[in-house]
C-alpha cells in the first residue's frame, strides 16, 4: 500500500515538474535573446533599457533617459528587431489597417516621423497573416500598442 502511494506521488511530481522545467528553460532563452539584442544596440549599458514588456512574440523596450526604442518581433516566420533613436523623431502614431468594407484590423504599424527630413519610418507591429489565434490577438496587441504609443510619445516630448 505504501509503495503504490509513493509511486503515485512520484508520477504526480513528474507531471508537474516537466512543464515547469521546460517553461523555465524557454523563459531563460527568451531573456538571453532580449539581452543580446539590447547589447547590440547599447553594448556599454544595455541595462539602460529599463522598461521592457513582452506580449504575443513581441518585446518592446525603451531607454527613456537616452531616448532609444527597440521593437523585437520573435515571430517564428520572421524574427527581427528594429531600433529607433527617438531624439531624431518628432512624432509617433499607430496606423491600423482594416479590411475593405469592414472594421476588422489586419495590420497595425508604428509610424515615426523624423525631425530633419520629415521622412516617415514604418515599423510593423501586428500582421493578421502572422497571427495564429487571429482576432483574439489583434485586440490584445492593439491595446498593447496603444500603451506603448503613450510611453513613446512621452519620451519624445521630454
Amino acid at each position: 500500500m505504501e509503495t503504490s502511494i509513493v509511486i503515485i506521488g512520484l508520477v504526480i511530481a513528474l507531471i508537474v515538474a516537466i512543464p515547469v522545467y521546460f517553461s523555465a528553460r524557454s523563459n531563460a532563452a527568451s531573456k538571453s535573446k532580449i539581452l543580446n539584442i539590447k547589447k547590440r544596440f547599447n553594448p556599454v549599458h544595455p541595462e539602460n533599457f529599463a522598461l521592457t514588456e513582452s506580449q504575443s512574440n513581441k518585446t518592446l523596450t525603451i531607454d527613456q533617459k537616452n531616448k532609444k526604442f527597440i521593437l523585437m518581433n520573435f515571430n517564428p516566420n520572421q524574427q527581427e528587431s528594429t531600433f529607433v533613436d527617438l531624439e531624431t523623431i518628432i512624432s509617433c502614431k499607430l496606423v491600423p489597417t482594416t479590411e475593405s468594407h469592414s472594421d476588422t484590423i489586419v495590420k497595425i504599424d508604428f509610424e515615426f516621423q523624423e525631425k530633419d527630413t520629415s521622412k516617415k519610418i514604418i515599423i510593423p507591429f501586428y500582421d493578421f497573416d502572422d497571427d495564429r489565434i487571429k482576432q483574439i490577438s489583434v485586440y490584445q496587441d492593439h491595446m498593447f500598442a496603444k500603451k506603448w504609443l503613450k510611453i513613446i510619445q512621452d519620451s519624445i516630448s521630454r
